[in-house]
């Protein structure tokens, strides 16, 4: 079978969110499956860390993909051609765009569909797009792949599609990221915050990863932890970048911007503990990644967290400053909670793998 794959996010020093999730299941479909031909489809040249063998074919379609009007062009124009060209048995499409033009079978995964629910945190001409054209990939796919229960009942529910047609398949977390020894965590302090213990947060600048409200609930406890700091660690996404600070915590804040794979375990496996409250998510990888470093995990009592997290996360309420603040302090003092949970996290981590996706991917593949 030929096998062709949307990999427009797989970029380098990029790999977050799509990019994590296509090159983890990308990579294991390859290497499983060499009774295969695989062909990857790039919107621009392809970085050499993404050669993943002699079974592959690699085509760039350009322009760039990065706009509604040249994801008309790149969906609709240049990629069925492509997929004819190349004889395509089956597309696999891991961000959820599908080509509404061709013919051939497509299987999609739709990670969540936020922009649905809150059209006010994307930009105007994106968020029309998505809303228009989303629910059309969802009837046109053959199947859809998405990453939690709640992500399959809300794609169900609006866009009236039969339930037996979603297929959930859990993320995972890199197997990079676990504990650390004592010595090195104050290594990664002293780079990071002078040495001082610091929340983390770790995700997109996106608004709807909350992190206004999770800046003005640190805060709040700021009076009685002078000392503790909060680390944010993201690439700024649209309006997500419009944060501020009042003076009495700005030295106490630190945005990193984008951290590579490496220095994010260690990062992630020195941190007291990882404050992830959105609103919205469809799944929510950095608390996996948290659990299997032994971080505590602090999360909002929302949308696909409390079935991600288990009994392994203390959850808040993501619109409750006052909550978010509770919860942080509660953390802080009760040591025991904190080893509790710690406990519980590596427990539950272990249910998530990248393995066990990729197998389950490749049987609602076909392959």
């Amino acid at each position: 079978m030929r096998i062709g794959i949307n990999t427009r996010h797989l970029l380098p020093n990029k790999l977050e969110g799509f990019g994590q999730y296509t090159l983890e299941i990308v990579s294991r479909l390859i290497k499983n499956h060499p009774e295969h031909e695989f062909v990857l489809f790039f919107d621009r040249e392809k970085d050499a860390q993404f050669d993943f063998g002699s079974s592959v074919t690699s085509v760039v379609l350009s322009p760039s993909a990065r706009h509604p009007i040249l994801y008309l062009i790149w969906f609709e124009i240049l990629l069925p051609r492509a997929l004819k060209k190349h004889k395509i048995d089956l597309f696999f499409s891991p961000d959820g765009y599908a080509s509404l033009r061709s013919s051939i079978q497509q299987i999609i995964v739709i990670h969540d569909i936020n922009f649905e629910h809150n059209p006010q945190d994307l930009p105007s001409v994106l968020g029309k797009y998505l809303r228009y054209f989303f629910p059309k990939f969802a009837k046109k796919a053959a199947k859809i792949i998405t990453v939690s229960e709640y992500s399959k009942q809300d794609i169900a529910k609006s866009y009236q599609i039969e339930p037996s047609k979603i297929e959930v398949i859990y993320n995972a977390a890199n197997s990079n990221y676990q504990p650390i020894s004592k010595e090195e965590q104050v290594l990664v302090k002293q780079q990071f915050t002078d040495g001082a213990d610091f929340l983390l947060f770790v995700g997109s600048l996106h608004p709807r990863k909350n992190i206004q409200r999770l800046i003005s609930a640190f805060e709040r406890i700021h009076k009685e932890h002078p000392k503790l700091k909060l680390l944010i660690v993201g690439a700024n996404m649209w309006r997500g970048s419009a944060l501020t600070l009042s003076p009495a915590i700005s030295n106490h804040v630190h945005f990193t911007g984008h951290l590579n794979q490496e220095l994010l375990t260690k990062v992630m496996a020195s941190a007291l503990m990882l404050t992830y409250v959105p609103y919205f998510e469809g799944f929510g990888i950095p608390m996996v990644e948290a659990m299997n470093c032994g971080t505590v995990v602090l999360a909002s009592r929302a949308t696909c967290l409390p079935e991600i997290a288990g009994d392994a996360a203390y959850l808040v309420d993501p619109f409750d400053i006052n909550d978010i603040a509770k919860g942080i302090n509660q953390l802080i003092e009760d040591e025991s909670l904190r080893a509790e949970l710690s406990k519980k996290g590596l427990q539950r981590s272990a249910y998530f793998s990248w393995d066990k996706a990729a197998e389950e991917l490749a049987k609602a593949l076909g392959l």
